[in-house]
């Protein structure tokens, strides 16, 4: 068997263990782990993907990863790492993330072979529940001295003016006795998870103990966080998610290669699987020519694989060499959609390409330049491209200029990118 501690440990994956001896000659077999994942979205986010793939590294190491949706905990809210009680979602909402996150995991887990991946959901064994058995089965078991000391708690009654709901203050026995099912059912003995989790899985592992006797074990993750002390996983336009109808295979691509270089090596230990020996290459070589940025593109190339697959990767790839050169013009439609999802635009009226429009007039009119001066002076520099060609001064625009038949690429000088749709 693969020493999967000793990898995570290498990649700063190990932040807490319960019994951490025992554990590891624990895992000296293969063996049955779970993290579980609240649907609350109909997409998971970029900081899923640390537990998520914390589940595939010890599949490759030979153990038998499941991932539990909580089609019934979603409906009640975790209130670990929240400063106020978030809005409840409806059933049927629930129900339909659920659905929508299944593909997520078929993509990165495999589902095949001995040591294949399943996919559980909490509401098939906690909704037909009665109150009254949790209190008989669950809550004899837990004091109210102890759940008040876990960190969601405390935090949140030291703040008199939000407090917590009886509802969220209860989160804690129903994650305990899923541990107690998947162990029951599934001979789970080891839940995984990010540190923010650890309350909630010594509350599973105590619950196995007084109820079955028997010794599982947990381990969480380090919260991650960016080397300037930002919050990971956020960009200008918002959460980076790891479904296409969310955030594209490109600005997905993007969100990495855009890494920091404070960032890249610890982020090529969390979210790849390379070895740390050929992360530490990837250092070196980036020491040695920075401007190259090695180690961000094989970052991007890694992870979007892993999460969109090798074809969406390649295209992801090609459409950034393209705008980075400027000749855009054989992307396909839906990869310059991507790439220009978050530029500015501006719309031209197609009835006034019949003639030709002046390019100029054109620039002042989407507001490349502010003035048709600003936009003389340019093209006079060369600092125009449209479409991924060089624009003269006397450039008119026709239909003919138009990629796909709509679409006028304008670039100025070597970042700043501007789309015009000829529309009616």
């Amino acid at each position: 068997m693969t020493d999967i501690l000793s990898d995570l440990e290498r990649r700063n994956l190990c932040y807490q263990q319960t019994n951490p001896e025992g554990l590891r000659e624990h895992l000296a077999t293969s063996r049955s782990l779970y993290c579980g994942f609240d649907p609350t979205a109909p997409s998971l986010t970029v900081g899923h993907l640390v537990p998520l793939l914390v589940l595939a590294r010890f599949q490759r190491a030979g153990h038998r990863p499941v991932a539990l949706l909580g089609g019934a905990t979603a409906l009640i809210g975790d209130p670990s790492g929240k400063s106020a009680e978030r809005p409840f979602l409806s059933r049927e909402e629930v129900a339909a993330n659920v659905e929508a996150l299944r593909p997520i995991f078929e993509r990165v887990l495999d589902f095949s072979g001995s040591y294949a991946a399943s996919v559980v959901n909490n509401a098939d064994w906690l909704a037909p529940l009665t109150f009254l058995e949790v209190l008989r089965d669950v809550g004899k078991h837990f004091s109210v001295n102890m759940m008040i000391q876990k960190d969601s708690v405390r935090e949140r009654l030291e703040n008199r003016e939000q407090g917590i709901s009886y509802t969220e203050f209860s989160y804690l026995l129903l994650q305990a006795m899923d541990f107690r099912h998947l162990f029951d059912t599934r001979g789970v003995t080891l839940q995984v998870a990010g540190s923010d989790q650890w309350g909630n899985i010594v509350a599973g592992v105590d619950l196995v103990r007084r109820t079955r006797r028997a010794e599982v074990f947990g381990l969480t993750s380090p919260l991650l966080t960016k080397a300037d002390g930002g919050k990971f996983g956020k960009t200008e336009s918002g959460a980076v998610w790891l479904t296409a109808d969310r955030t594209s295979p490109y600005a997905f691509y993007q969100f990495w290669l855009n890494s920091a270089d404070a960032d890249v090596e610890r982020y090529l230990l969390t979210f790849t699987f390379l070895e740390p020996e050929r992360v530490r290459e990837l250092r070196e070589e980036q020491a040695r020519d920075p401007g190259k940025r090695v180690a961000q593109r094989t970052l991007a190339a890694h992870v979007t694989e892993i999460v969109h697959g090798p074809t969406a990767r390649a295209q992801a790839e090609a459409t950034t060499e393209a705008l980075f050169s400027g000749d855009v013009r054989k992307l396909p439609r839906q990869a310059l959609e991507e790439a220009f999802e978050n530029a500015p635009s501006a719309v031209l009226p197609a009835t006034s390409l019949a003639a030709g429009v002046p390019l100029v007039d054109v620039l002042v009119s989407a507001e490349v330049t502010k003035s048709k001066r600003e936009a003389r002076e340019l093209l006079a520099s060369g600092a125009i491209l449209v479409n991924g060609e060089r624009a003269a001064l006397e450039t008119v625009v026709t239909r003919d200029s138009l990629l796909y038949g709509e679409l006028l690429l304008v670039r100025r000088g070597k970042k700043h990118w501007h789309v015009v749709r000829a529309t009616g």
